[in-house]
């Protein structure tokens, strides 16, 4: 399972469907682990000890993040974000049955909270219930006050690829690119359906897109590759292929490349 690309720390979690790179946190310190110990209010200490579980969550260190986790909900038993947090970290541990508890706790306690929803969403589309998530980012941006909901919009995008329902997946992916017009799993994946529906130069201008707003990626380079292919430009599709083979080397798609499996 693959940890989405995007983490907000703190109190704005959030697992993102793609194309943006985790923001740096700063690294969590033994005196604010200590001046938190202090906090009177129990739900004051579980947020911030809930928001030092992101953190440590964010650097990759899920042992810390357990520990923080677990006095957070000593504080506050009730305190949703802090179950919705033990969901993602269970999730990255591949410990599916407690993801699955942690997310439902959470969600009875705060129904309508839009990160939760979501996460709870991109769990259930990585653990093979692609069309139940649905469900989870529809609600995720019924909230006005989400911040974010072309993050949902991606997601449940690709989820529905997944399912290679490509009506529904298009629909998302247009959804999230009208309220965010460079969010960038979107334009690659609404470019991939482009191209699988025969519309090459709007698969050549998403995927062009994609790769000046971020690092191009295999898949991005690979796309760029066959499509120039199929439009008849020799030079720009030597130096994507190019691209691709001193960036990614190993990935599936130079060795399709070299086989040359185009389709």
């Amino acid at each position: 399972m693959r940890r989405p690309i995007c983490f907000a720390a703190a109190l704005g979690i959030a697992m993102l469907a793609g194309g943006c790179a985790a923001p740096q946190a700063e690294a969590p310190t033994m005196e604010s682990s200590t001046i938190v110990g202090d906090v009177g209010d129990p739900r004051n200490r579980a947020r911030v000890h809930t928001e030092l579980a992101a953190l440590y969550y964010s650097r990759n260190n899920m042992g810390v993040a357990l520990e923080e986790l677990r006095t957070a909900v000593a504080a506050d038993a009730s305190y949703a974000p802090a179950h919705g947090v033990f969901g993602l970290v269970y999730m990255e541990l591949r410990e599916n049955q407690l993801a699955e508890a942690s997310f439902e706790r959470a969600l009875r306690l705060a129904p309508n909270d839009s990160e939760i929803n979501h996460n709870y969403g991109w769990f259930q589309c990585q653990t093979g219930r692609e069309s139940g998530s649905i469900r989870y980012f529809l609600q995720a941006v019924r909230n006005p006050l989400y911040p974010a909901p072309w993050r949902s919009y991606a997601a449940a995008g690709l989820c529905m690829m997944r399912v290679n329902n490509l009506k529904d997946a298009e629909e998302f992916f247009q959804r999230a690119l009208k309220i965010e017009p460079d969010e960038p799993s979107s334009l690659l994946q609404l470019g991939q359906i482009r191209y699988r529906q025969g519309s090459l130069e709007e698969a050549r201008k998403l995927v062009g897109r994609f790769n000046r707003l971020v690092a191009p990626t295999a898949e991005s380079l690979w796309l760029a590759v066959r499509t120039e292919r199929k439009l008849g430009e020799r030079v720009a599709e030597a130096s994507f292929a190019n691209q691709l083979r001193r960036r990614y080397p190993q990935s599936r798609e130079y060795q399709a490349l070299q086989r040359g499996e185009y389709d």
